[in-house]
Formats: C-alpha cells, sequence, structure tokens
C-alpha cells in the first residue's frame, strides 16, 4: 500500500507577491486620486481589490499555509466547550468577592504601615 501524495507546487511565489503588492498600492494610490468618487464606489472597488489580492497571496506557498492555519483554528474553536451563564456568573462573583477581600486586606495593611511610619517619624 503505497500511497502517492503529490505535493502542490507553488512556482513564482516572488511574482505572485509582487502582483499583491502592486494590488494593494492600486487601491491605495487609485483611493486617494479617484476622492471626488462616491465612497460606496471606492469602497466596493478596494473590497474587490482586496479579494483579488487575498486570492493571489492564497496560491503562494506561504498564503496556503496560512489559510490552512485558519482553517485549523477555526476547527479548534468549535471544539472548544464553553461555560454556561451560570458558570460565567458564579466565576465572576467569585472574582469580584476576592477583589473585594484583598482591597481590604490592602487598606488595613496600608492603615497599619502608615500608622507605623508615623510612630516611628513621630
Amino acid at each position: 500500500m503505497s500511497a502517492n501524495v503529490e505535493a502542490k507546487e507553488y512556482r513564482l511565489d516572488g511574482l505572485k507577491w509582487l502582483l499583491v503588492v502592486l494590488l494593494v498600492a492600486a487601491g491605495v494610490v487609485g483611493n486617494s486620486y479617484y476622492s471626488e468618487v462616491a465612497v460606496l464606489y471606492r469602497v466596493l472597488a478596494l473590497v474587490a481589490g482586496g479579494a483579488a489580492a487575498m486570492f493571489v497571496a492564497i496560491n503562494t506557498a506561504k498564503g496556503s499555509t496560512f489559510w490552512n492555519l485558519l482553517l485549523e483554528a477555526r476547527a479548534e474553536f468549535r471544539r472548544v466547550v464553553w461555560p454556561t451563564r451560570q458558570e460565567v456568573n458564579q466565576t465572576t462573583l467569585i472574582v469580584v468577592a476576592v477583589v473585594i477581600v484583598m482591597s481590604i486586606v490592602l487598606w488595613l495593611l496600608d492603615t497599619f504601615l502608615g500608622w507605623l511610619a508615623s510612630l516611628i517619624i513621630g
């Protein structure tokens, strides 16, 4: 049982990244040059240019790796067991109680040390 897995070849990655940079630069320059055009049309053009740049970037070796990372992160995010509302409320109350208790302890310690310093200084 031999499985021949063909690795996807990424050719001309340098040119693809150059094209991505040119698309982004064209969007920046075009947005500035056509500043008198309605904002809606400029935003639509920037979204289309961004989508084109993203498509080209994903077809590079690094872009493909990053896209796979995003897909794996999404799958991992779906596997997370989120706490119930009751658990969140209980945890929040515990944190608030600990903060109040610690603030009282620190206030008492500060008061005691201030009293002690006033005795020493005179």
